[in-house]
């Protein structure tokens, strides 16, 4: 493998290499990566990681295998995909919150899930949800002017902003009686029951951990919550022969093409649950990291401000022209994937890279290593997008994996596109965004791709 990058940094801006986690030292054993992995992933891995195409050890009684070459993640993601599942620690973490969607799903259950879902997330199917992303967006900076020059939470911020753009564009109605409570929720899980345990990594997935009672009650507790809100929506109705308005009229009225059979009550449930968890998450992460990347470099913000000024960004067909935003995106995350690893088991034996694999072997794909990878990447710490823009050449597809790759792609990847550059266009536009904390802010690897906390930024309207 070599670097075939080809860019230069403007000589007005600066290299900005944001701060990270120091690498683990490579004499850490498996009981201390255990402990440290239940705080943070990202802080568990060694300089051989970012260095080696395949890094080989031990995950209790079967051996472990980091990824980082496209040849080999593209074997495991698609050539032979089905002969690698969720490990059963991710399983037994993600089931009580996203249930049987699409993200859990399996063989021939995940096959009805995604060919009955893709028509909803096609390009022309989001255009027609763009207005709620734009309404929600603009709704956000009216709020953010009356309190404009004064100490604001960015991260809350954004997650307020994503998970209404994700009620409106789910249910069309706003979340305001309803954020609240699902924002809890969210929250309640995070700190309480998704951090996996040592015996949630050991156990079998049909031996019960300690925690997994904790999770099975906070299941039902969600689960009602998530039938009140379908509930609500189908009390609304919809207009007899209208198109449909927006994401659950798409799913509840989506066939599979080749059998013609609808969701059930329970799949249409956890459907709802996966996009709107998977989707204001992952994006709210995705605008706070650009943010604070902006931050930390001006001259890109104003760049990106420029660029925002010549473009409406009122809808879908306006991304062509936010180039340079489209790239903060993309560059942002690089470094920061919302999705850091992709853990498998092997289902059965196998090869890759010349070496054996045996079943329930764990292979590891990690976007935050691959993005970072000194083979794959010139300046990989560093925050550079023009890395994504002409004429440099576009990254490896299994170099750059944001999304995934292969059959099991992120469904939801153009939604949050789309949501994501229009939304950060519209807010760097309105805002000048400066940083107020003057401690590091340290990425940790717990589900998503986190702040160590949340810092406070100042927002200066700009004229």
């Amino acid at each position: 493998m070599s670097i075939a990058e080809t860019w230069d940094i403007p000589a007005t801006r600066r290299r900005l290499v944001p701060p990270s986690p120091p690498r683990a030292p490579e004499s850490m054993t498996t009981l201390q990566r255990l402990a440290a992995m239940r705080e943070s992933a990202i802080g568990t891995w060694g300089q051989r990681a970012y260095e080696d195409d395949v890094v080989r050890g031990r995950f209790l009684l079967n051996s472990s295998f980091i990824l980082n070459t496209p040849d080999a993640i593209r074997h495991v993601l698609v050539d032979n995909y089905e002969n690698y599942s969720r490990t059963p620690a991710g399983f037994r973490v993600l089931r009580p919150i996203l249930g049987e969607g699409l993200l859990i799903a399996e063989g021939r259950t995940w096959k009805h899930q995604r060919r009955t879902l893709a028509p909803a997330f096609t390009p022309r199917a989001v255009g027609t949800l763009v207005p709620h992303m734009v309404a929600v967006t603009d709704d956000t900076i009216a709020n953010l002017r009356r309190i404009s020059n004064g100490p604001v939470d960015l991260r809350e911020t954004m997650q307020r902003m994503t998970l209404e753009i994700a009620g409106r564009t789910m249910f069309s109605f706003g979340m305001e009686r309803h954020g609240a409570t699902l924002r809890d929720f969210v929250m309640e899980y995070g700190d309480r029951l998704a951090r996996p345990h040592f015996l949630d990594l050991v156990l079998p997935l049909n031996w019960l951990a300690p925690r997994d009672f904790s999770r099975a009650r906070f299941r039902k507790r969600w689960t009602r919550f998530i039938g009140q809100l379908m509930a609500e929506r189908r009390a609304a109705g919809k207009l007899q022969g209208a198109p449909a308005r927006d994401l659950f009229d798409l799913m509840e009225t989506a066939r599979d093409p080749e059998t013609n059979e609808a969701f059930s009550d329970a799949q249409l449930g956890d459907q709802v649950a996966t996009m709107i968890l998977a989707g204001h998450e992952t994006t709210a992460t995705a605008l706070f990291w650009s943010l604070y990347l902006l931050a930390l470099d001006p001259v890109a913000q104003e760049q990106l401000a420029a660029e925002a000024r010549q473009v409406p960004a009122d809808g879908e067909a306006d991304l062509g022209r936010l180039k340079f935003t489209r790239a903060v995106v993309d560059e942002t995350m690089r470094l920061y994937p919302p999705a850091f690893l992709i853990a498998r088991s092997a289902l059965g034996a196998d090869e890759i890279a010349g070496m054996a694999i045996a079943r329930n072997d764990v292979i590891l794909i990690a976007p935050w290593l691959l993005h970072r990878h000194e083979k794959l990447w010139r300046d990989p710490n560093a925050f550079v997008p023009e890395r994504f823009l002409a004429p440099a050449p576009p990254p490896d597809r299994f170099a750059y994996l944001p999304f995934g790759a292969g059959p099991r792609v992120c469904i939801g990847a153009h939604f949050a596109l789309v949501e994501a550059t229009l939304a950060l266009a519209r807010i760097i536009a309105a805002f000048r965004v400066t940083l107020l904390d003057k401690e590091p802010i340290m990425p940790m690897g717990v589900v998503t791709t986190q702040p160590d906390r949340s810092p406070m930024f100042q927002i200066t309207p700009r004229q």
